[in-house]
């Protein structure tokens, strides 16, 4: 029994590796038929995968072929179109090549995996007119659709925020010869789609936002406006801001550049508001009688230039903080009077001069002025010490004339000590004056010489109806009294002088 029970069960297993052979056997034979008229797997036929296809397949394919299309909208949505391969006569030229790579596959060892690919030119054909004509009728080439991309670039000035980067936007502009290329490629392989955003189809921004050069530029910009510069005069203020500075900018480019000429018409703005050079001034004389003096070159006298090159640098450096404008000239004091309290009070036509210091009198003198009768009259006006000098030598085309106690203020004119004289003050001036100085007696030229500074502020002015009686300049001025012989000598004298 053990012996017959060994037996069946041998045959059992043969019969199972029979019935396992035949199935093999016939899925062999099924694959060997099916591939016979189907591409095995792994077949690309111009980039078309062909695989478990059958030639009449193919062809079925190109007849209902449709591309579809993704957009991108303005908004960052999208949309899609398709194009039909009726409507670009989509086909094949001839079927005979698939025919021939049927023929030509080894059916046999369909089994095996396996790569082919093929290229065969014109094997999909179509009217490349009628694709074109597609591609241009996509609404993304259409003017009510397509927005163009914007670049990043730097806002205008604004007091709250300064200046800022707005960022670019991406828009959904279309590049014709990418779009057509990437749709063409898509037809060649049948495709049934293409996102022409992630082709890269679409024009986009040159400048972004992270652009190192613009983000170089909004800094230099920025440096700029955060500028702030106070001009202090007298009691007013001119305060100059990124408000102002903003409107001096222009970016080329990536390249900032400050105006220089806004610069300098900023500082023209002052020079016109702050300077008092040239100008009319009123002044309230010692006789009690204000008059208006329009000659002189006393007052402020900005050198606009030079200040609009150095403030042009300050704004460059980024430099905040007070600042004193350069100056060819400087007065007493901002405002009016800018020749301030203390001056020298000239009055030609009295032969009188005063010193007053802070305000205060502090000595009065006469003096003799510009011969009148031979054209030397001392030009009126306002004007300030140019220097002082000890021990001068006055000199001119006829004289040469030593001195103790210079004060030049006008040029060539000055007040000094004139020890040849025993009498000032009067009409002496109008027959006996000078080539133009204010001749002092000595001990008021020393006197005055320890008072004044170079810039002090000299007032030189004619005024009818104050000329006076001569008094005894020993009386007046502590000087000896002049006699006959003596006026003489003195004519004599004084034309030999400034």
């Amino acid at each position: 029994m053990a012996r017959k029970g060994k037996k069946k069960r041998f045959s059992v297993l043969w019969i199972l590796l029979l019935i396992l052979l035949l199935a093999v056997l016939a899925v062999y034979g099924g694959g060997v038929y099916y591939y016979h008229n189907h591409f095995l797997k792994g077949t690309v036929i111009d980039r078309i995968d062909v695989s478990n296809m059958t030639v009449q397949e193919l062809e079925e394919q190109v007849q209902d072929y449709f591309l579809r299309i993704i957009e991108r909208q303005s908004d960052g949505t999208t949309l899609e179109e398709d194009i039909q391969g009726k409507d670009i006569s989509l086909g094949y030229g001839s079927t005979e090549p698939l025919e021939n790579i049927l023929k030509q596959q080894n059916k046999w060892l369909w089994f095996l995996p396996g790569e082919a690919e093929y290229e065969m030119d014109g094997l999909v054909t179509y009217d490349e007119a009628a694709l074109e004509e597609q591609v241009r009728d996509l609404r993304g080439f259409q003017d009510d659709f397509a927005t163009a991309p914007t670049d990043a670039y730097i806002s205008d000035y604004t007091p709250e925020n300064g200046f800022q980067i707005v960022a670019e936007t991406q828009g959904n502009e279309l590049d014709y010869d990418l779009t057509l290329e990437a749709i063409r490629s898509a037809v060649d392989s049948l495709e049934e789609q293409v996102d022409l955003d992630q082709e890269g189809c679409y024009h986009v921004p040159q400048v972004t936002s992270d652009n190192e050069q613009l983000l170089a530029a909004l800094q230099k910009l920025q440096n700029y406006a955060n500028v702030t510069i106070t001009y202090t005069f007298g009691d007013n203020k001119e305060v100059l801001d990124g408000a102002t500075i903003s409107t001096w900018l222009h970016v080329d480019g990536f390249e900032v550049e400050l105006d220089q000429e806004k610069v300098e018409e900023y500082v023209a703005t002052l020079r016109k508001k702050y300077d008092t050079i040239f100008r009319p001034r009123t002044f309230m004389t010692s006789y009690g009688k204000e008059i208006t003096i329009n000659t002189g070159d006393y007052g402020w006298w900005m050198n606009y230039g030079q200040e609009a090159v150095e403030l042009a640098e300050m704004i460059k450096n980024g430099e905040s903080g007070e600042r004193t404008p350069v100056y060819y000239q400087t007065a007493a004091s901002y405002g009016t009077p800018d020749y301030g309290n203390t001056y020298v009070e000239i009055n030609l036509t009295a032969q009188h001069l005063f010193f007053y210091q802070d305000g205060s009198l502090i000595l009065e003198s006469d003096f003799v002025s510009g011969n009148a009768s031979r054209g030397y009259d001392t030009p009126d006006g306002v004007y300030s010490i140019t220097y002082k000098q000890r021990n001068a030598t006055l000199t001119g085309e006829n004289y040469e004339t030593p001195v103790s106690y210079w004060m030049p203020f006008n040029g060539n004119i000055g007040m000094h000590d004139a020890n040849w004289r025993s009498s000032f003050g009067g009409d002496i001036y109008k027959t006996n004056g000078s080539h133009g100085c204010i001749n002092l007696p000595p001990s008021v030229a020393q006197e005055l010489y320890g008072y004044v500074e170079k810039g002090t502020p000299v007032i030189c002015y004619y005024l009818p109806g104050t000329e006076t009686v001569k008094q005894d300049p020993a009386a007046a001025q502590g000087t000896d009294t002049q006699s006959t012989d003596g006026a003489a000598a003195n004519q004599e004298a004084a034309a030999a002088e400034s």
